[in-house]
């Protein structure tokens, strides 16, 4: 089972582990993370799945589509490593992922 490295607002790092074909999202919330709110339930209808990517993994995603880049246009927060966890399938590829919860809009 891959491993996902979460770090909350308050800068505490969580490893946890979640089933591949998840999305990061779905493995940030099933895992007890309450500040990611993913309103929309991983329609890609809003932003409150922010995260920020590490560096090293980044090129490991796919490529964002025009809604995701719209919707991350919102965000006082973004920076050219978020993405919204909605959009992130979570593979074995991605074992060592660690993300940062982007600051609420």
């Amino acid at each position: 089972m891959p491993k996902l490295i979460v770090v909350t607002r308050e800068g505490e790092e969580r490893t946890v582990e979640a089933d591949a074909g998840l999305t990061v999202m779905e493995a940030i919330r099933d895992n007890g993370f309450d500040e990611l709110l993913a309103l929309c339930g991983g329609c890609c209808s809003c932003a409150t799945c922010h995260v920020h990517v590490d560096p090293a993994f980044v090129s490991l995603l796919p490529p964002m589509d025009e809604d995701e880049n719209d919707l991350l246009d919102s965000s006082d927060d973004r920076d050219e490593t978020s993405r919204l966890s909605c959009q992130i399938p979570f593979t074995d590829a991605l074992d060592g992922l660690k993300v940062r919860i982007a600051e609420e809009d």
